[in-house]
């Protein structure tokens, strides 16, 4: 019997500082370490991980290297997004990082969805025509070896960081960008709906992605894990799961995906707190073929502040604000 935890993380915003700035990254690595050493995961998806950069060198994933220093995820492959010239991003990278065989990977930002188009009404000047709606982050998809006496038995992980709620911004209309101040309500109101149009974008391309491989391969074992930004009723999040109540159709039933997030009681079942109420936005959904090897999940929530707080600034909270989700599995 192999056992295998997986685990899903938003570090949020991990990278070295400034000299003068707090925190400073050690500071962020001591609060931090604990938390990696605890999920014993063997699996581990991240989000949020940002790239450094060394004289003479691409730039690669060193503030995350370090963090994992000393954890069982020491030395690790690390699988990333990257842009096309083969280095990391700058700013807000999707890792899988284990020491488990990665036989493939991939990234899809648009590759099963084509960028959707919409004019927009209250820029200034107002749009002459529609202007495709970019998203910023793409989807990280691999598949992994979990058992080595059974060649081929793979498991599919796909690590997602969706749009946040934050409205986007829209020319002419955001008065202080650092404060989020809006000229008007209706602008403000259309920059939220082109965050859903971008959340639901990333998310109809992750159920069109599972629908692909389940097309290849019926059997397939895949899990869905990271930051949806959406809680568990919410659109982007049942439009990945596919449940039957929404399609009407129960032939689609197998290829359904399942919050295991659902065996956690209701009151510990948060990864942010936000406005004195704890909000479950980093998710593990998993197909129906892996309920019988799931064996039960943690939230490590204990220790979250209110990041909607006044003063509740990273100086003062240098871990992230979000909780870490793991589940493990047993396979024979």
């Amino acid at each position: 019997m192999t056992q295998i935890r997986i685990s899903t993380f938003n570090l949020e915003n991990f990278d070295e500082t400034a000299p003068d700035a707090h925190p400073q990254l050690e500071e962020r690595i001591q609060l931090m370490k604990p938390q990696i050493r605890r999920l014993r995961a063997d699996i581990a998806c991240f989000q949020e991980v940002h790239g450094q950069e060394r004289p003479g060198q691409p730039r690669a994933l060193l503030a995350l290297k370090e963090l994992l220093v000393g954890t069982n995820l020491d030395g690790a492959e690390l699988v990333s997004t990257k842009p096309a010239d083969d280095a990391v991003y700058d700013l807000r990278n999707l890792v899988i990082a284990t020491h488990l065989p990665v036989i493939k990977h991939e990234q899809l930002k648009n590759d099963l969805v084509a960028e959707p188009h919409y004019q927009r009404l209250t820029a200034v000047p107002p749009d002459p025509q529609p202007i495709p709606i970019g998203i910023e982050r793409p989807i990280l998809h691999a598949q992994i070896d979990t058992d080595h006496a059974a060649p081929g038995r793979l498991l599919h992980v796909i690590t997602v960081h969706l749009k946040s709620k934050i409205p986007s911004e829209i020319p002419g209309q955001v008065l202080d960008p650092r404060k989020g101040i809006w000229s008007s309500a209706d602008a403000w109101a259309e920059g939220s709906f082109l965050s859903s149009m971008k959340r639901m974008s990333q998310a109809v391309e992750v159920r069109r992605l599972i629908d692909h491989i389940l097309k290849d391969d019926p059997d397939a074992r895949i899990i869905v894990t990271g930051d949806f930004n959406a809680e568990p009723e919410e659109v982007p999040v049942l439009a990945i799961c596919g449940n039957v109540e929404d399609t009407n159709n129960g032939e689609l039933a197998p290829k359904v995906l399942v919050p295991i997030e659902r065996t956690i009681p209701s009151d510990a079942r948060y990864t942010l707190f936000h406005h004195g109420r704890g909000q479950m936005l980093d998710h593990m959904l998993v197909t129906r073929n892996l309920l019988a090897h799931y064996r039960g999940s943690e939230i490590h929530n204990e220790l979250l502040h209110d990041d909607s707080l006044a003063f509740a600034t990273d100086d003062k909270f240098p871990e992230s604000d979000h909780a870490p989700v793991v589940a493990t599995f047993e396979f024979d």
